[in-house]
C-alpha cells in the first residue's frame, strides 16, 4: 500500500479546548492541519477565520495548516492569511470569477496553491491550470458541514485526477475529504489518494491517538 499522511480536520475538534486538540494531533505525528473556512454564502454553514490561525502563532503553537476556502467572492479572504503558518491555500474554481488571478494571489503571500473539486465539478478545469497546482483536493461530500456520508461513486474522480498527475508528471498532492472512516480508508488510498482529511471520525472518538493508528493499521 502506498504512503499517505493524516490530515486531522478542525472543524470537528472540540473549539473549548482547540489547542490541546492540536497539539494532541501533533504529538500523534500530525504537523498538517486541515482549516475549512466557510462564509454561508458558497456553502451553506458559517465556521472560522484567520483571527484562529493568529491565536493558534501567538501562543507558539508550531503547526503547519491546509486551508480550505469555501466562500465566494474568495480573492479578498487570501491575503489575509499571510505569515499565518499556512503550507496551503485551496479554493474551489466555481468562487472566481478569474482563477488565474486567483492563483496567483495565493502565490504572492508564499503559499502552495490548491484547487477543490466538488463531487458535480468538472475535471475540465484541470486543462488549464496543472502546471500551477500543488495539491488537488477531490470532495467526496458535498461541501458545508462535517459528518456526511461518503459518496462511492467519487472513487472514480480519485482515480481520473490520479491519472492526470502521473501523466502529466506533476508533483501535485491528492488529497481527498469528506465521509472518510475505516470501513473506506482502503479504497480511497487504493484509488490514489496522498492526503487524507479526516474530521469526525478521529475527533469523535474517545482515544485520538488510538483512532489514528486504526487508520494506519487498516492499510499495512
Amino acid at each position: 500500500m502506498k504512503k499517505f499522511l493524516i490530515v486531522p480536520s478542525i472543524l470537528s475538534a472540540n473549539f473549548c479546548h482547540l489547542g490541546r486538540e492540536i497539539k494532541t494531533m501533533m504529538h500523534a505525528g500530525c504537523n498538517l492541519i486541515h482549516f475549512d473556512v466557510m462564509d454561508n454564502h458558497y456553502v451553506p454553514n458559517l465556521t472560522m477565520g484567520p483571527m484562529i490561525l493568529e491565536s493558534i502563532k501567538k501562543n507558539k503553537i508550531q503547526v503547519l495548516f491546509d486551508v480550505h476556502l469555501m466562500a465566494s467572492p474568495v480573492d479578498s479572504l487570501i491575503p489575509l492569511f499571510y505569515d499565518l503558518n499556512v503550507k496551503f491555500i485551496t479554493v474551489h474554481p466555481e468562487s472566481t470569477i478569474h482563477l488565474d488571478k486567483t492563483i496567483q494571489l495565493i502565490k504572492k503571500i508564499g503559499c502552495g496553491v490548491g484547487i477543490a473539486l466538488n463531487p458535480a465539478t468538472s475535471l475540465h478545469y484541470l486543462d488549464y491550470i496543472m502546471g500551477d497546482v500543488d495539491l488537488i483536493l477531490i470532495m467526496t461530500v458535498n461541501p458545508g458541514f462535517g459528518g456526511q456520508t461518503f459518496l462511492p461513486y467519487i472513487l472514480k474522480k480519485i482515480q481520473q485526477v490520479r491519472y492526470l498527475i502521473d501523466k502529466n508528471k506533476k508533483s501535485v498532492i491528492l488529497s481527498v475529504d469528506g465521509g472518510i472512516n475505516l470501513s473506506n480508508i482502503v479504497q480511497i488510498i487504493q484509488s490514489g489518494a496522498d492526503y487524507i482529511v479526516i474530521g469526525s471520525a478521529l475527533f469523535h472518538s474517545q482515544n485520538y491517538l488510538q483512532a489514528i493508528q486504526d487508520f494506519k493499521d487498516i492499510v499495512v
